[in-house]
């Protein structure tokens, strides 16, 4: 892990944020290892500040911190290193947001906050186009297209709540069906949308959830999405303890004008927001 302070991973810190340049899982394209330091740099360009909807000023808190970037190798050892920096932040009793990198980061976060939590009464919001649930794609089984498969298949989590799919073929159907997950597909959101998630949760937003109107720095553009607001206010519905949270797919080759990486940054600072603040 790089940060500007060697005692930084050791500090009380109830929220930590990591980088994890990972996309040799990518099927399609590359690009989501170069997001994290573009999702940084919206973040502080000035163009906003670091105050959240609810009133959380982060520049005025001491009880989070960035990280900076994991260092990992590739294949199976880069698993392995962010399973373990997750496990070991976790273990300190911190909160962990990572920046990805491409989808297949998820399943060793997971494995990482299981282990250090020893809690098998997760649920998991995860916020995508795409269900993820491949047994295997293009014969990897850690492909970005399989984590929840993986996830779900080790039983680290009590529920998984999948919402905004609209890309959901035969295999992932039957997939889901094995393994229980709650999916709410994008033609079935509307306002008046409840959740009803307690905790702990930990959240997956991939950023092509979103219209490519609202974010069009992904791999994958899959229209008819859902918008940044509709994402927010899901995520203050959230009744349940937020434990853990990742964002990723965000592909800064194919970003206009820095859109996306100022959605990912506004995510960014909501999210820490609140994993500070509790739940409701």
């Amino acid at each position: 892990m790089t940060t500007d302070d060697s005692s930084a991973t050791a500090a009380p810190y109830q929220v930590a944020v990591i980088g994890v340049p990972l996309d040799e899982n990518s099927s399609f394209l590359r690009g989501p290892a170069l997001a994290p330091p573009r999702i940084r740099a919206a973040l502080h360009s000035g163009s906003m500040n670091l105050c959240t909807e609810d009133g959380v000023d982060l520049d005025a808190r001491g009880d989070w911190r960035d990280l900076g970037d994991l260092a990992l190798g590739s294949g199976a050892e880069a698993l392995v290193a962010i399973e373990r920096a997750a496990a070991d932040l976790h273990a300190r009793g911190t909160r962990v947001l990572a920046l990805g990198g491409d989808h297949s980061i998820t399943a060793p976060l997971v494995r990482g906050l299981a282990s250090a939590t020893a809690s098998s009464d997760l649920t998991i919001l995860h916020f995508d186009a795409h269900p993820d649930l491949y047994d295997e794609y293009g014969g990897s089984r850690t492909s970005h297209a399989c984590p929840f498969a993986r996830i779900m298949e080790r039983g680290l989590a009590r529920r998984l709540v999948q919402v905004g799919i609209r890309a959901m073929n035969p295999h992932q159907r039957a997939q889901a069906e094995r393994f229980g997950v709650e999916v709410i597909p994008m033609r079935d959101v509307h306002p008046g949308l409840t959740l009803d998630l307690h905790g702990p949760v930990y959240v997956s937003l991939d950023l092509d959830a979103l219209d490519p109107a609202f974010a069009p720095g992904v791999s994958h553009h899959e229209p008819g999405g859902l918008s940044v607001r509709e994402v927010l206010r899901m995520l203050a519905s959230v009744e349940g303890p937020l434990v853990g949270a990742d964002i990723v797919e965000y592909n800064p080759t194919r970003d206009h004008a820095e859109m996306t990486a100022a959605v990912a940054a506004k995510f960014y600072k909501e999210l820490v927001g609140r994993m500070l603040s509790g739940p409701r």
